[in-house]
């Protein structure tokens, strides 16, 4: 019985280290890359204030979304990401291709979220960040990437993420 048991144990933890290995090599190989132009392009907001994401990373870490409504995982992921701003966390997130601004707020409306929005109508801001997948976080630091992920991921991924990155 013991035997069993350390074999079924061996198993397991070698399916993990499997897991997290494909997920650790998903996301490197579909990791957005930063524009070289990023810290100075300003970026309208759907509230209309202006900004920069260098100046938004600056003094703490920058939980930067990619979103879509028209994006089936992200219905999981964004709920999580209102509730990191609910929260007073440092979150800026980019609409693609998700229509024109009242499109986008009407959807924000339905699904009962309140989130800092870019509207990326055009899809440009996310082709120049080469966002193949939605949805993707990007955490940056500083005017620097510190990580990035896609697919869906948990509210405690999200702010472990930015825990780590201020250390």
């Amino acid at each position: 019985m013991i035997g069993k048991l350390r074999r079924w144990g061996r198993e397991a933890l070698v399916m993990v280290l499997v897991l997290i290995t494909i997920v650790v090599l998903m996301d490197w190989w579909r990791a957005p890359k930063m524009p070289t132009t990023f810290d100075s392009t300003p970026l309208q907001t759907l509230d209309g204030q202006t900004l920069t994401l260098n100046a938004l990373s600056e003094e703490r870490p920058l939980l930067l979304y990619f979103w879509a409504s028209w994006c089936g995982v992200c219905r999981y992921t964004t709920p999580s990401v209102s509730r990191l701003v609910e929260e007073g966390e440092n979150v800026m997130t980019i609409a693609l291709r998700s229509g024109e601004p009242q499109a986008v707020l009407r959807w924000l409306e339905q699904k009962k979220v309140q989130l800092p929005v870019v509207n990326d109508a055009s899809g440009e801001l996310s082709r120049n960040w080469q966002v193949g997948v939605t949805p993707t976080l990007v955490v940056l630091y500083k005017g620097e990437v510190v990580s990035s992920t896609t697919g869906w991921t948990s509210y405690w991924g999200m702010k472990t993420r930015l825990e780590w990155a201020a250390l």
